[in-house]
């Protein structure tokens, strides 16, 4: 732990170098108003705290700028999420109450309105069908020989997939299985459902079967919803890093694996290498899981520079986390 001095000193640089993106000198820190010492105690402080590998200096000549060790320790002991203003706050409600629509759709206008109000990229990683619960389950006949399994989840989602019929399957059946597998299925997730329990119909039997194995094997993936992009460009001068970030958050799976270790180490800031995706080193990144019905079935988040303002990115995920799981278990 850091003595008092010290703590308000790395503190007053953090914030400066948050605001700025400039390297800040003794001098300055000395001028502000919670720091009642000299500049040259400032300047021995800042030394002390560069030996300590809470700050770097980039220039001989240059003030000093946070180190990752530097953003924790003020994470960790100086920052607690904030209160977002009445504006915005009135302006996240806004958002969700006028949310309608298919769920994707949602969830890609979170991701830019995280981006918006952080200028950071939003990313939002959305229920996979598997670990959502079913409300309703029909199959609709198309053909003598095609229909197709109409599946509508508690979240709002629908997913539909072709059913291959054999000689018959009239309507009566169709009906019928689709009614045993709602009633089967309902208020379950489909990660968790092997078999429904038999009707004594062979054919209604294998027709729920079919349909259920059809559901499985094509149940959607995570989905990833990322906005701002341009936002974090922006934060970095240097163009291959530039580039690095840019080609990540391209990569679905990547930014799927990096939002979900977070979430399960239950962690809620990972900042520059803590992350292990060495392409966003330079990266952090604010998460909050989104919960529906008890269960943790999304998560959403904001990534941005290390020198990110970590009190207003927090206070927003926690927000717009809640409202998102609100909005999603109200359908």
């Amino acid at each position: 732990m850091l003595d008092e001095r010290k703590t308000a000193i790395l503190s007053a640089v953090v914030q400066e170098y948050i605001a700025t993106a400039q390297p800040v000198g003794s001098s300055h820190i000395a001028e502000t108003p919670s720091i009642n010492v000299s500049s040259a105690t400032v300047r021995n402080e800042m030394a002390h705290l560069e030996h300590e590998g809470y700050l770097v200096q980039p220039h001989t000549s240059a003030g000093r700028v946070p180190t990752d060790k530097g953003y924790r320790y003020f994470v960790d002991h100086l920052t607690t999420p904030g209160r977002l203003d009445a504006a915005t706050t009135r302006q996240v409600g806004e958002f969700f109450s006028a949310a309608h629509g298919r769920l994707e759709e949602m969830l890609h206008q979170t991701s830019n309105l995280l981006a918006t109000l952080t200028n950071n990229a939003g990313v939002v990683v959305g229920p996979r069908a598997e670990a959502v619960p079913v409300r309703r389950v029909q199959i609709v006949g198309l053909s003598a020989t095609a229909a197709t399994v109409v599946v509508v989840f508690t979240n709002g989602t629908v997913e539909n997939v072709p059913l291959e019929l054999v000689e018959g399957d009239d309507e009566l059946k169709l009906s019928a299985a689709g009614a045993h597998l709602s009633a089967g299925l309902d208020g379950r997730v489909l990660g968790a459902v092997s078999d429904v329990e038999p009707t004594g119909d062979a054919a209604v039997d294998r027709l729920c079967t079919t349909a259920l194995e059809a559901l499985r094997a094509t149940a959607s993936p995570d989905q990833v919803f990322t906005g701002g992009a341009a936002a974090v460009a922006k934060a970095f001068d240097a163009v291959e890093v530039v580039r690095s970030v840019l080609a990540t958050l391209e990569q679905q799976f990547v930014v799927v694996t990096l939002v979900s270790d977070i979430v399960n180490r239950g962690m809620s800031v990972a900042i520059g290498v803590e992350h292990g995706v060495e392409p966003l080193s330079a990266c952090s990144v604010v998460v909050a899981p989104v919960v529906i019905d008890g269960e943790h079935l999304g998560s959403v988040g904001v990534l941005g520079p290390t020198r990110m303002n970590y009190p207003q990115a927090l206070a927003t995920v926690e927000v717009v986390s809640e409202q998102l799981g609100n909005r999603i278990e109200e359908g």
